[in-house]
């Protein structure tokens, strides 16, 4: 069987018979054709024009722009924390007793002196009548020595009465006096014994539960009955990290003052189910020093509680200032992008055409973020579209005007 050679092999080994050469001739003369027809259809397809090629280059892409909100600002600082009453009280018996009367209703305001408990004071009655009586003794005893001594100091006088006698009746007198301030020491523990069987509330605020029911033994000064908690004023406790502390230290003034006047630190007080604060307190403590183990200082604020809705353990949200009042640069976190590790706006200048701006935040204000560094203000800046902005690139800009305060959205 012969393989076919192809025409490049016959070239080269030497003419070919006549049917060959007719052959690779019909060869050549088909492949020059489908050339001729794919230049004719790139031809038509060029001459009736792509859609790119019809339509030219594509037009600047649509943004929004503005200039940022320039205005006088006080930065503020978000931390959580919770509430603790200014005073707790875990109510316990002075007394030893069986508990005779709760007279107060589990979870209740009480008043500083609401009686609470009664424990059975029979026993203590008794212990009170005896030393009344101890007392009357004691009393009878100490007018006849002092008589007895009055009676010895006359004879003396005169000689009649030898003075060993006279001795030992100034020593009666003496010992029955002292008998007497014992039994009125006694006369009056047992007073305040029957006084400790009621057992009062030492402060206002809300009580807890009853923990002992009537008819238990109650040991004195260990037995838990209840306890206390006050409600107005109530304090919030809070805290700081390290590197907020260095950033508020400059302007704090002994702990309690952040403005440059002297005036308290106000704080701002959010509950978890609110958006906006709506409780004015003040900052009354900072700690004198950071836990080294969670790198924090303690600080406090205090709030009226006159509605008492406030309960200590309630979490929440208190706002505080840390700066002075100053000319501050806002702009909305939307117009904020990020390139690598660092945050950027983008600024339309000349040409339309957009910059990158590098810049450095600060918190959020009146719905705004705050740009610490990188922009004077005067600006126009891509608010809207960040997604078609390229840097170097021309955009189609259309402007807009930011109001000075946007709702804040809770961060």
């Amino acid at each position: 069987m012969t393989i076919p050679q192809t025409p490049m092999q016959v070239h080269q080994r030497g003419p070919l018979p006549w049917h060959r050469q007719d052959h690779a001739d019909a060869c050549r003369a088909l492949t020059g054709l489908r050339s001729r027809w794919v230049l004719t259809v790139l031809g038509s397809w060029f001459a009736a024009g792509s859609p790119a090629f019809a339509q030219g280059s594509p037009a600047p892409p649509p943004v929004t722009v503005a200039k940022p909100v320039v205005k006088d600002i006080v930065e503020q600082t978000d931390f959580i924390g919770r509430f603790e009453a200014v005073d707790q009280v875990d109510i316990r018996a002075r007394v030893s007793g069986y508990l005779d009367k709760v007279h107060f209703q589990d979870g209740s305001l009480v008043r500083a002196g609401t009686l609470l408990f009664t424990i059975d004071p029979r026993p203590y009655r008794n212990a009170l009548e005896q030393a009344q009586a101890a007392v009357t003794s004691g009393q009878v005893r100490l007018d006849f020595a002092q008589s007895d001594l009055a009676r010895a100091e006359q004879l003396r006088m005169t000689g009649n009465i030898p003075d060993q006698i006279f001795d030992q009746r100034r020593q009666a007198f003496l010992t029955g006096k002292a008998e007497l301030d014992r039994a009125q020491a006694a006369l009056r523990q047992a007073q305040l014994d029957i006084e400790f069987t009621e057992i009062r509330a030492p402060l206002t605020g809300r009580i807890s539960r009853k923990l002992v029911s009537e008819g238990n033994l109650v040991n004195a000064n260990e037995t838990l009955l209840t306890n206390i908690v006050s409600l107005h004023p109530i304090q919030f406790y809070f805290d700081v990290d390290e590197r907020s502390f260095l950033a508020y230290a400059p302007q704090a003034q002994g702990g309690t003052r952040t403005a440059a006047n002297g005036s308290a630190n106000e704080a701002l007080l959010t509950l978890t189910d609110e958006r906006l604060g709506q409780r004015k307190g003040q900052i009354d403590f900072v700690d004198n020093r950071l836990d080294e183990a969670s790198g924090t200082i303690r600080v406090r604020a205090v709030f009226d509680n006159t509605d008492m809705l406030l309960t200590p353990g309630l979490f929440g949200r208190v706002t505080i200032g840390a700066s002075d009042p100053y000319k501050g640069i806002l702009l909305p976190d939307e117009a904020i992008g990020s390139d690598q590790d660092r945050r950027v706006a983008y600024v339309v200048g000349e040409n339309n055409v957009v910059n990158l701006k590098p810049v450095r935040i600060g918190p959020r204000i009146d719905g705004y973020r705050v740009i610490r560094d990188g922009l004077t203000g005067n600006e126009t800046v891509v608010v809207n579209g960040l997604v078609r902005v390229r840097p170097g690139a021309p955009v189609t800009p259309q402007m807009t005007t930011l109001p000075p305060t946007r709702e804040r959205n809770g961060t």
